[in-house]
């Protein structure tokens, strides 16, 4: 009974000693969807957040409702470019801390009504050496989503959407010390997640103008393996656009429920310019400038967004890119391809 008794503390102490680890990684606060990680390159274009524009591929990441008008099929890729930066293990430690640098962020096929979803929600890889020490962070989460919307046809001018999200992944964390000519470990972490979100949004039509609404994460979960499970952090999005033949006007907001500090607001411009070339073909150029900040308290505070897209036929291109203090040389971008079927 006593050898038993040992091997229970001794596995209880390694346990706790393991979740205070995880603590110190600060895995205790999951924010995923913020500006900075916005995946479309029209969305970022046109100020960093689109709850109005049902021409954006990647509606259905920021409201789901604008799938609702929807008759086409297409499927469309988008891809991060971003300057090499320094992180460190504290920072990459941060759940809202996402993509790597260069990488496919965003895969979507879309159909009537609906949109089917892959997102590398999480993909961060740092190792650390030097003379005395190692440390290894590895933490990828990825997420597959399904897309539905729809309206009534007594209440036309209104529509709702909802993402089923379902979260799997994996956390690797490893530090050791060398003392002696020894390697000796002092924290390990191994573990799997997986779980689930959803996300509800509505829009309005009035005329000229749209409004739009989106609340992020509503219901959620992840389970680790050996930790406790966490819920994922909500936010939640309002806007309203004023569309009069090409030119399309945009204003909108996010932030936290529970926290007023955390708003971003968010401002957009689209002019757009169609005609035909031949027999059937379409051509189009739009052209797109945004800004958003947390409180527009001078240019460093506030991120200048820039972007352009061309469509020739069932094909289409879009960049757009965003920079801080209009800093071009550190401007991070956002390139997508779409293709109509």
């Amino acid at each position: 009974m006593k050898g038993k008794r040992l091997i229970l503390f001794v596995s209880a102490v390694c346990l706790a000693v393991s979740t205070v680890n995880a603590k110190q990684l600060n895995l205790v606060s999951y924010d995923y969807h913020i500006p900075a990680n916005i995946i479309s390159s029209i969305a970022l274009g046109m100020g960093g957040l689109n709850l109005t524009n049902a021409g954006d591929y990647f509606t259905s990441y920021d409201n789901p409702a604008l799938l609702a008008g929807n008759n086409v099929t297409s499927f469309a890729a988008s891809f991060r470019l971003k300057n090499e930066e320094e992180i460190s293990l504290a920072d990459a430690a941060s759940a809202s801390n996402l993509l790597k640098a260069k990488q496919f962020m965003y895969y979507t096929l879309i159909t009537k009504n609906a949109a089917w979803s892959y997102q590398p929600t999480v993909s961060t890889h740092i190792s650390e050496i030097n003379a005395n020490s190692l440390e290894y962070y590895d933490y990828q989460l990825d997420k597959l989503q399904l897309s539905l919307a729809g309206s009534d046809e007594r209440y036309a001018d209104f529509a709702a959407g909802i993402n089923i999200k379902y979260l799997t992944g994996r956390l690797i964390y490893l530090k050791e010390r060398i003392e002696y000519n020894e390697m000796i470990r002092e924290s390990f972490i191994d573990d799997k997640v997986k779980g689930f979100s959803t996300d509800l949004g509505v829009t309005y039509t009035s005329g000229k103008y749209t409004f739009g609404s989106c609340v992020y994460d509503v219901l959620s979960r992840l389970w680790w393996e050996h930790y406790d499970s966490e819920d994922l952090q909500r936010r939640a999005a309002v806007g309203v656009q004023y569309s009069d033949d090409n030119l399309t006007l945009s204003g909108s907001l996010q932030g936290k429920l529970s926290q007023s500090t955390d708003t971003s607001y968010h401002l957009g411009l689209t002019r757009a310019w169609h005609w035909k070339s031949g027999k059937d073909k379409e051509q189009g150029l739009l052209v797109r400038a945004g800004l958003f900040s947390h409180d527009f308290n001078g240019t460093e505070n506030i991120n200048y967004t820039l972007g352009s897209g061309y469509n020739y036929n069932m094909f289409r291109f879009d960049f757009g890119l965003t920079n801080t203090g209009m800093r071009l040389k550190d401007s991070e971008f956002i390139f997508s391809l779409g293709i109509g079927i």
